[in-house]
């Protein structure tokens, strides 16, 4: 018996892999199905961790430090060299952000607010961004909020307590 071949491309997200290929195998018309995947290496866009925003107006790099200081409310913020450049486009990744120092300058973003860089990922800049870095805890700080506000519209009947107690390890003089 002879089956005419078609070839079939898909590009999906990871996460489906296993469903794209249990329906191959269920419609596939012989025992023995040819496949091949081929993962993509380029980045979606529309999906990751963090987030990137305007402020309303321009600001120059001290205003826009003090304003992140007391925003995150911050014993200090390191930060890397200024450019005098003024800052719109802002990168925001709470936690230990430095692995996506790249992605920030690759958006565009004039600041990067994150967490926890070492010494030479402040070199990462090239000049091209100014890197903040508020602190672990601070950078997560309203997280919490988040969780609450998202989990009292989905659960409307669940009682929900919200913290005030700060877990944050580190102190500042």
């Amino acid at each position: 018996m002879f089956e005419e071949e078609t070839c079939i491309t898909v590009t999906f997200d990871a996460f489906l892999e296993g469903k794209i290929l249990s329906a191959l195998f269920k419609n596939h018309p012989y025992e023995e199905v040819a496949y091949e995947v081929i993962t993509l290496d380029n980045q979606n866009q529309h999906v990751g961790m963090g987030m990137i925003g305007e402020l309303p107006s321009k600001m120059n790099e001290k205003d826009f430090l003090i304003f992140v200081k007391e925003t995150f409310k911050t014993g200090c913020v390191r930060h890397s060299e200024l450019l005098g450049k003024p800052i719109k486009k802002v990168a925001v990744l709470g936690g230990s952000g430095s692995f996506a120092i790249k992605n920030a300058l690759r958006a565009g973003a004039d600041a990067y607010i994150s967490a926890d860089f070492k010494y030479h990922e402040f070199f990462k800049a090239e000049k091209n961004i100014l890197l903040t870095d508020v602190g672990h805890y601070e950078s997560e700080q309203f997280t919490k909020n988040l969780l609450v506000d998202y989990l009292n519209k989905k659960f409307s009947t669940f009682a929900i307590i919200l913290s005030e107690k700060s877990t944050n390890p580190i102190y500042y003089i």
